[in-house]
């Protein structure tokens, strides 16, 4: 089956394979990049325009302070959690150039989510916005976090703009709750504490972690993908022919970047391609407020666009969005949830530009297909990437032939190295370079591939990862509630939204107090839009609830 994929690359002018080894690690990309584009744009946000050169300082300021102020050694796990602003690239770049082990981490996370992805991880430092310092005051005292920095929104702008920004954002809209950490370094100190201090640059080999990445997998506890530094450069090579074929010129192209670079598609879009050709990223930190994003879409000549179904929706439907000069959009990519075929047809009509769907997991680092440009083919992820392999299987692992329906496998360079700290869950999905996907997919005779079902339940909103077995977890702590299990149903909007089936004991349990339980417990986009309560669940004959008996009767209500 993989020489149908590959035959299908060479039909659309794509490359079979690419030398996925070009470089040994990420900071031989970030060296390479840095070198030859010192005095253009890397990133901007909020105004602000930091070149490649003045990465290149902040970052080395930030990896001096790790190796000459803490006790990190190569190795060790930080964790980032922070929205698009200026201060993730230079930490992040800073915390690989020390040898860390970045762990990202969604800024929206409840104090529950936190502990678990901190323990886990075994992180020893943090990078955090001061908005949720607060959450991180209730748990450092359960991790093994030693060193703390806190930043706030406008620390990397003019200094004008800087201290207004910052004033705002804590005294006038009150978006940062009071918080006591008192070994907590501010971001501003801790650059100016590397200033003028050599940097140990680490070079680290191939198969060594770059990242821990979250996700539930197959289960609903949260493990962390190790994604090595050969898997993310790899998958930066395998991207690239993508984006070069829309004509991408090295160093003169501006992209778009509302995705959070804490998501690994992101990540290895617009802090791996991007930068590796000198393209100019514009961090959007808040895509939820869409006058203000489309604002900031007034300022920039933009040739690339990287979102999702849902942002595509709420663009759209903006007055001064569809008066945009769109002469420069060359690409408009779309991962993260499923795009609807209006949603591309009205895009493409709008803007003159087509939307490349592809898809990938955190696991593949993360893209795995993706729909060559302009032959896209509506209704498919597209064609596996260079040097990527796909199969489908049956239940037994028996290989199908193309044009049957079977769990989709992955075998390629961006496959990640295991979960971490988890090899009983490694096993259940990793085998002789295999990646059982968990979705249902069908090979066309042409080599596109087509899902056509999850065989796990996860749920997807506006392109986040929800998983039913920690929704049902966090409820069941409740006093009232005996029994429940979480579904998603399909919704224009955000693709999915959840719906919670609940067995109480106390008939005065509303609907409301469930929802404002999970508000409590879980990031918003978690919390169950619909609640059913009823007398009893589906179960199998051990006792295990249906949840696609649920799925199905809601199904066949509407």
């Amino acid at each position: 089956m993989e020489d149908v994929g590959r035959q299908g690359r060479i039909d659309h002018g794509l490359p079979a394979e690419v030398d996925v080894a070009a470089f040994p690690n990420i900071t031989s990309v970030y060296r390479q990049a840095v070198n030859k584009f010192g005095q253009h744009t890397a990133f901007s946000s909020m105004g602000r325009e930091l070149t490649f050169a003045e990465i290149d300082q902040l970052s080395g300021q930030f990896a001096a302070w790790i190796q000459n102020h803490t006790s990190l050694k190569p190795g060790d796990r930080i964790a980032l959690q922070l929205p698009n602003i200026l201060q993730y690239p230079v930490a992040m770049f800073g915390a690989l150039r020390a040898g860390l082990v970045v762990v990202n981490t969604n800024p929206l996370y409840t104090a529950r989510e936190m502990r678990h992805q901190f323990k886990d991880s075994g992180a020893k430092a943090i990078v955090i916005l001061a908005n949720m310092a607060n959450l991180l005051e209730e748990v450092i005292g359960d991790t093994d976090i030693e060193h703390v920095v806190v930043t706030e929104i406008g620390d990397l702008l003019p200094p004008v703009k800087r201290v207004l920004v910052n004033t705002v954002v804590k005294y006038v809209k009150k978006m940062v709750p009071s918080f006591n950490l008192p070994m907590a370094k501010t971001f501003r100190e801790v650059l100016a504490s590397g200033q003028g201090l050599a940097v140990n640059e680490q070079e680290a080999q191939s198969d060594d972690i770059a990242v821990l990445q979250y996700t539930g997998g197959t289960t609903g506890v949260a493990k962390g993908a190790m994604l090595t530094h050969g898997n993310i450069v790899a998958n930066m090579m395998q991207t690239a022919p993508q984006m070069d074929a829309t004509g991408m010129v090295e160093g003169k192209e501006v992209l778009i970047a509302p995705l959070p670079l804490y998501h690994i598609y992101a990540f290895t879009i617009h802090c791996m391609v991007a930068f590796q050709r000198g393209c100019h990223s514009v961090l959007i930190a808040n895509p939820r407020d869409i006058p203000g994003f489309v604002k900031e879409l007034r300022n920039h000549k933009f040739s690339t666009f990287i979102g999702l179904n849902t942002l595509f929706i709420g663009l759209m439907n903006n007055e001064d969005f569809q008066k945009l000069d769109f002469s420069t959009l060359k690409l408009t990519m779309s991962g993260g949830m499923a795009l609807s075929r209006a949603v591309a047809e009205r895009w493409q009509a709008m803007t003159g530009c087509s939307v490349t769907e592809g898809y990938g997991m955190t696991e593949t680092s993360p893209v795995a297909c993706a729909n060559p440009p302009n032959a896209e083919q509506l209704g498919t992820i597209g064609l596996p990437v260079p040097n990527t392999m796909v199969k489908v299987i049956d239940e037994d692992g028996n290989d199908l032939p193309l044009g049957e329906t079977g769990e989709l496998c992955i075998n390629g360079p961006q496959v990640m190295k295991g979960y971490w700290q988890r090899p009983d869950a490694t096993a259940e999905v990793l085998s002789d370079g295999w990646l059982r996907t968990g979705d249902m997919a069908i090979i066309q005779q042409d080599g596109f591939v087509k899902l056509v079902d999850r065989k796990k339940d996860m749920i997807i909103v506006s392109g986040f990862n929800v998983f039913p077995n920690e929704l049902e977890d966090v409820l069941m702590a409740h006093d009232s509630v005996v029994e429940c299990a979480a579904i998603g149903l399909p919704d224009e909007k955000s693709g999915e939204v959840i719906k919670m089936f609940v067995v109480s004991n106390d008939p005065n349990l509303s609907a409301d107090d469930v929802r404002k339980y999970m508000r409590q417990n879980v990031t918003a986009y978690k919390v169950p839009r619909f609640v059913e309560f009823r007398d009893e669940l589906p179960k199998t004959n051990v006792g295990k609830v249906l949840r696609r008996e649920l799925r199905d009767a809601e199904t066949n209500a509407s």
